[in-house]
């Protein structure tokens, strides 16, 4: 069992990477299952339908989501239709889309939750809670478990990790853009990274124009943020997990860009 996870696609470059890409790494990888964390891919803020069902026609089994949800509101025309969609689970419990998924592949069942954190982040439920509530259901129908964890603070992240270290195959932190270099198997079997990065321009600052960002920095007032444009990179993990307990085995970073090339 092989689980393929992309970090956040930012705007048209990291679509781009995606198109160029995804079919190169599930060549190499032959992942059972691969999802995509797609909250930033519209413009930088959001997802439509046309990008969420690209996803899928490019390899995607599963679309996470996150602090960026609702920023098109082309989601709400779809998002209940959208069976491989994912939304933070710890919205209120009106709010609407799937909060957690089971994929399924030939033989095998995966459960997909996306969780969010509560740390310099929009106020929700608890996220730890509500990982115990859903966890307990989708055990019952596979013990195979991704979590990605869409969370600022990387103490947050960590406490989830070992919080979930026994009863999810992985825990996959995205939101903050930068990948760490922490990924690891906890004892109890779960995977384990606080950010998994993200996939689009590599010279902007988290994928956006640095100029605008430098300028809010220096003099606090409000800076447009648009996707920046150049050299791009996708980053990602490969968790390899036991084909019967769920538990990981491994857990692989994927760098790809101009400094860190692809081979098959």
């Amino acid at each position: 069992m092989k689980l393929l996870f992309i970090g956040d696609v930012v705007g048209s470059p990291g679509r781009s990477m995606i198109r160029e890409y995804l079919p190169k790494l599930k060549r190499k990888y032959k992942p059972t299952v691969t999802i995509i964390n797609g909250e930033n891919a519209a413009g930088g803020k959001g997802i439509t339908e046309k990008i969420y069902k690209g996803f899928l026609e490019q390899g995607a089994q599963a679309v996470t989501l996150g602090n960026h949800t609702w920023d098109n509101k082309d989601i709400f025309e779809f998002i209940n239709d959208a069976s491989l969609l994912v939304r933070p689970a710890n919205y209120p419990s009106d709010t609407p889309g799937n909060e957690y998924i089971i994929v399924k592949v030939n033989n095998l069942e995966v459960g997909v939750i996306n969780l969010m954190g509560r740390t310099f982040m929009p106020v929700n439920d608890c996220p730890f809670k509500k990982a115990e509530e859903l966890i307990e259901k989708v055990r019952k129908t596979t013990p195979f478990i991704f979590v990605d964890f869409h969370a600022e603070a990387t103490s947050e992240k960590q406490a989830m990790g070992w919080f979930l270290d026994g009863k999810v195959t992985a825990v996959a932190g995205t939101h903050t853009h930068v990948q760490t270099a922490d990924n690891r198997i906890l004892p109890q079997g779960t995977a384990y990274i606080s950010d998994v990065g993200m996939t689009g321009p590599m010279d902007g600052i988290l994928g956006m124009k640095r100029e605008n960002i430098i300028k809010k920095f220096l003099t606090s007032l409000p800076a447009r943020f648009e996707v920046d444009t150049g050299r791009e990179q996708l980053n990602g993990i490969l968790v390899e997990a036991h084909p019967e307990t769920g538990k990981a085995l491994k857990i692989k970073r994927i760098q790809i860009s101009a400094e860190e090339p692809f081979f098959e």
